[in-house]
């Protein structure tokens, strides 16, 4: 068994609005890559710097508290260059890795389809390609742990023009697979209804699947603990549909990562009724919302087709449940580990279907 990598978080944000929220939101991504967080280190930075995005003072005074904390990894939750990233690598001296790099380490630790395997690879490569020399000089420090796993363990050592071949195959094989999938997917709505969950990562989304379908589909504490699209038939009150438990979302996306979303997106787009999960206990679940909401604008989704579920009641009293705040979606609040209410989230969602059927 591998040993448990220690991390040092490096929070430096611009603006402070909201920092706690994106700090712990950081720290729950590296527990999600088990690692051990030994400190989140939050602070502001009032003037950019080129060379390490502050100043080389604070950037010494963590590399001493990572020596005396004995961290393995440093982590950065700011958009840093290649050229920030490896004069950072040498000033830490163990290492070191932003926000991307961590978010694609448990996407290729995750993923268990082939097309979630391939979009993964491609989104690593792309990742690595304009940072080629600092991802070199990490790989030099070392070959294993946070920010290795998937392709980069065999591709940091090839040339940009194979990087770039590869590319390119990887581009072609998703494409075809993808064409499959959608051809498949047309067939089956011309006479199947859908249900899509949607929603922040970690809010439920899986139990509460297993909640309505008796799925049986992995689920678990951790962000991103189901990457792959998956699919349950239901049927319930004479009406049979599919059940969708699709990729969670998370605040700033990698960009390189957006493909790897295609198949989330493209079910939510083409869902008679779309669940959208909130864990109610959640400190920052209003926050979280709004990402959800972005991309349902964005998608154009019809917010009549919309259930907002409140998941996890049972971690909050009754006058927190009682004060939630209120949206334009037709609204129920559950407890999908303990099957509460999960009944008349069945009979909203038939309602939902015969006035939304295609």
């Amino acid at each position: 068994m591998e040993k448990q990598e220690k991390a040092y978080l490096v929070c430096p944000y611009i603006d402070m609005d909201g920092q706690e929220y994106r700090s712990k939101e950081l720290e729950l991504l590296a527990r999600s890559a088990l690692l051990d967080v030994v400190k989140c280190n939050v602070f502001l930075v009032k003037e950019l710097n080129a060379r390490t995005y502050f100043g080389i003072g604070k950037a010494e005074q963590i590399r001493d508290e990572v020596k005396e904390l004995n961290a393995d990894v440093v982590i950065f939750d700011c958009p840093l260059t290649g050229s920030q990233l490896r004069n950072l690598n040498e000033i830490m001296g163990v290492k070191t890795i932003d926000r991307t790099m961590l978010i694609l380490d448990i996407f290729a630790g995750r993923a268990k389809s082939g097309e979630g395997k391939l979009q993964v690879q491609l989104a690593q490569l792309k990742y690595t390609l304009p940072r080629l020399n600092m991802m070199n000089a990490n790989n030099n420090r070392s070959s294993t742990g946070v920010g290795m796993r998937g392709a980069s363990e065999t591709k940091l050592e090839l040339d940009k023009r194979k990087i770039q071949e590869d590319i390119a195959k990887l581009e072609k094989e998703i494409k075809e697979i993808e064409k499959h999938r959608q051809t498949t997917r047309k067939q089956r709505l011309t006479y199947t209804k859908s249900v899509a969950l949607v929603g922040y990562t970690n809010a439920g989304k899986s139990t509460l699947m297993n909640a309505i379908a008796k799925a049986g589909t992995y689920a678990d504490d951790r962000l991103f603990a189901t990457l792959d699209v998956l699919s349950k038939k239901v049927w319930d009150n004479g009406v049979e549909y599919v059940l969708i438990d699709t990729v969670g979302f998370v605040r700033n996306l990698p960009h390189e990562l957006m493909y790897a979303f295609s198949a989330t997106l493209e079910e939510t787009l083409d869902a008679n009724v779309l669940l959208m999960v909130v864990d109610a206990a959640d400190p920052h679940k209003y926050e979280q919302i709004e990402v959800v909401e972005r991309e349902f604008k964005r998608l154009n989704i019809d917010p009549n087709k919309v259930i907002l579920v409140y998941n996890k009641i049972d971690k909050i009293d009754k006058a927190e449940i009682k004060n939630l705040k209120s949206y334009p979606y037709d609204t129920c609040y559950v407890e999908a580990k303990g099957q509460k209410n999960i009944v008349v989230l069945k009979q909203m969602i038939v309602q939902k279907l015969k006035e939304f059927s295609k």
